[in-house]
């Protein structure tokens, strides 16, 4: 079933309560997906520099130090900021491939969550409430943020299985659905280069669209393609540095609500998800169209 909603901001006022708004319109659709959930943050980072989550079912051990090693081996400064079993690098944007294969030799048991340069993205097993509690997402700033609870259908219950799937620098989706086509997908992707750590039909999406980009299409164009190419039921909230899009199938027997003020784009599986948000009284709610695409940039 999952539960899947979205912010994306257009007053930067509201950016510093990004984190604590997002967490509750997640919080809310908790009956919608007991077995995971996660939450992509889209904040700032100073001019040149970039971002690497990463996750480690063992944090004592493959955090301690890593800063100081990764940075010997890009030959740049490495920051570091440690939220329970995630932590969060920060260095020359230019670094960043160079440390992701740093971190993959060094800490070959850590897993690599999001990279870009203002994405983090945090995801663990257990509900909406737990997961932005133990990450303190309330307290984090943005401009656009996606989050998912998951209710498992296609791969087991884990952290890798969890919501939101990044395969690109700042992109990320959530789904709710199941594709029929992902198997073939990805064994079209894996030619083409794309890696792949899970079994998760998700993270084929998400390859997919990441591979459109990677193409030349923009965010809306590769929408639009997955279209035609995916099959299956599903509906996709997809997030990128300056973005953020939404698309349902063309049967879209998953629900989805959007609303749309001077201040903010929103969107929820269920309504409920959007009813605190400030001014949505006066917002202008609807369902989102089958087969069409929307999307807004910064």
């Amino acid at each position: 079933m999952c539960g899947i909603v979205g912010l994306f901001l257009k007053d930067k006022s509201l950016e510093p309560q990004l984190g604590a708004m997002l967490s509750e319109m997640l919080v809310l659709l908790t009956d919608r997906g007991p077995d995971s959930a996660g939450i992509a943050i889209y904040g700032s980072s100073a001019a040149g520099h970039g971002k690497i989550t990463i996750q480690s079912p063992s944090p004592e051990t493959d955090f301690a130090g890593l800063d100081s090693e990764v940075a010997r081996e890009i030959g740049a400064p490495v920051a570091m900021t440690v939220k329970s079993t995630h932590a969060v690098l920060e260095l020359p944007a230019d670094k960043l491939e160079a440390a992701r294969d740093a971190i993959t030799t060094l800490r070959p048991s850590a897993r690599i969550m999001g990279v870009g340069e203002s994405i983090e993205i945090y995801k663990e097993v257990g509900l909406p409430e737990e997961v932005a509690r133990r990450f303190d997402v309330s307290g984090m700033s943005g401009s656009h943020g996606i989050g998912h609870t998951r209710m498992a259908t296609e791969s087991a219950v884990t952290t890798m299985g969890a919501h939101p799937f990044s395969t690109g620098p700042d992109q990320c989706l959530v789904h709710n659905g199941s594709l029929s086509n992902h198997n073939n997908i990805r064994r079209e992707l894996r030619r083409e280069g794309m890696k792949f750590e899970t079994e998760n039909d998700t993270e084929v999406a998400a390859a997919y669209l990441s591979h459109q980009i990677a193409t030349g299409k923009g965010l809306g164009e590769a929408l639009e393609s997955s279209l035609s190419d995916l099959d299956g039921f599903f509906t996709f909230v997809v997030g990128t540095k300056n973005g953020f899009g939404v698309v349902r199938d063309p049967i879209a027997c998953k629900p989805a609500v959007m609303a749309e003020t001077d201040q903010y784009v929103a969107f929820g599986s269920e309504y409920r998800a959007l009813a605190n948000l400030p001014g949505v009284e006066q917002a202008r709610v609807w369902e989102p169209e089958p087969s069409t695409v929307y999307f807004w940039e910064h």
